[in-house]
């Protein structure tokens, strides 16, 4: 089952058995993908874009007929990440509903969606799916690896689990574990999806049922980890939202209309079994877990390294970029964007992220 993703160039690689993290295998593992550009015939130019939590891998649009993606701003011929010079590859991760295997695909036993069958997956079970994408391209080493929040987290797992196949970092609002807060907020977007009657225990595909309040709720507690307080204020404060719904409750606020429109936009496009398996493994992350400390996995990385944090990211502070940046064995130093969107500050403020990346990655 695929969600809302673009067909026109979704590519396909059957990837076979995998063996996770956890031991468990999963039985044909098929991972969708896109590219743009051109490969240099030596391979040297592939840059890895990772996308976030509830993104694909349609990260630009193609051409002018195609639908915009996610970094479109970002990626393109003349763009940041110049498609006239760079082969630019984005893969759905392992678990996902853009085209790669995930709770809502068919199991290979009797063809019903895995549902509440499909296995926990963690990062690193994604970075080993990518490096097989890779292989299958011809790619030995990525010129650059960069992703943002989710993809963050894998980028700096590609540096660690490959050293040798990473030629540049980014990591771009994202930490090197999850810590107790974000574990927390993890937590209750997970106990809004379970808690809707209509999942079913993640079995609600197979049910004909779609939990989608309890998704709509958990994309709502997530935004507000998505954005800062003082940008929700200056948009919103406390104007109420005008209806001419009969019986609206006159307490209905703008900024309650602002979430209820996010929750709906999520729920049209996203799979609520994905949102629960990527949720877990992003609360999972820890780039520490089997390797010793911070500086013993860091020091793994081969890399060179750009760190950029948000000044206003209340979900992955710039505290964790710094903590990032003293366990490495060169401290690059953090960039800092600024901005009053928080978190989302990563995928809106082009301008200074196209600035920090031509002067430290594709000068």
């Amino acid at each position: 089952m695929i969600l809302h993703a673009p067909a026109s160039r979704l590519q396909f690689l059957d990837t076979g058995e995998l063996q996770l993290e956890s031991g468990r295998v999963l039985e044909r593992v098929t991972l969708a993908y896109e590219t743009y550009g051109t490969l240099a015939p030596d391979g040297s130019n592939a840059v890895l874009i990772q996308h976030a939590l509830t993104a694909n891998s349609h990260v630009a649009a193609h051409d002018d007929a195609d639908e915009a993606g996610w970094w479109g701003p970002m990626v393109g011929p003349g763009a940041a990440i110049d498609t006239d010079r760079y082969f630019v590859v984005c893969a759905n991760m392992l678990g996902g509903c853009g085209g790669t295997t995930g709770p809502a695909s068919a199991s290979p036993g009797d063809g019903l969606p895995y549902g509440s069958r499909f296995p926990g997956v963690t990062l690193r079970d994604g970075v080993t799916l990518e490096a097989r994408l890779a292989d299958h391209l011809g790619i030995a080493a990525w010129h650059t690896v960069i992703g943002g929040s989710m993809g963050g987290a894998r980028a700096l797992e590609w540096a660690i689990m490959h050293p040798e196949r990473v030629e540049r970092l980014v990591v771009l609002a994202a930490p090197a574990y999850s810590n107790a807060d974000q574990i927390a907020w993890a937590h209750t977007q997970l106990i809004a999806i379970e808690s809707d009657p209509e999942y079913c225990g993640g079995d609600y595909l197979a049910l004909g049922r779609s939990p989608e309040n309890g998704l709509g709720l958990a994309r709502r507690i997530a935004h507000l980890t998505y954005r800062h307080g003082s940008e929700l204020d200056t948009r919103f404060g406390r104007a109420r939202q005008r209806t001419s719904r009969p019986g609206e409750r006159p307490e209905y606020y703008q900024v309650d209309s602002y979430l209820d429109h996010q929750a709906r936009k999520l729920v049209n496009r996203f799979d609520a079994g994905s949102y629960a398996v990527l949720t877990r493994a992003l609360r999972d992350h820890d780039v520490t877990r089997g390797r010793g400390g911070l500086q013993e996995a860091l020091g793994r990385i081969q890399a060179g390294v750009t760190l950029i944090a948000i000044d206003t990211d209340r979900l992955y502070p710039p505290a964790q970029l710094e903590e990032i940046d003293r366990a490495l064995p060169s401290p690059p130093g953090v960039h800092t964007i600024r901005s009053l969107r928080g978190h989302d500050g990563f995928l809106m403020e082009h301008d200074q992220l196209a600035a920090i990346l031509a002067a430290t990655v594709f000068a």
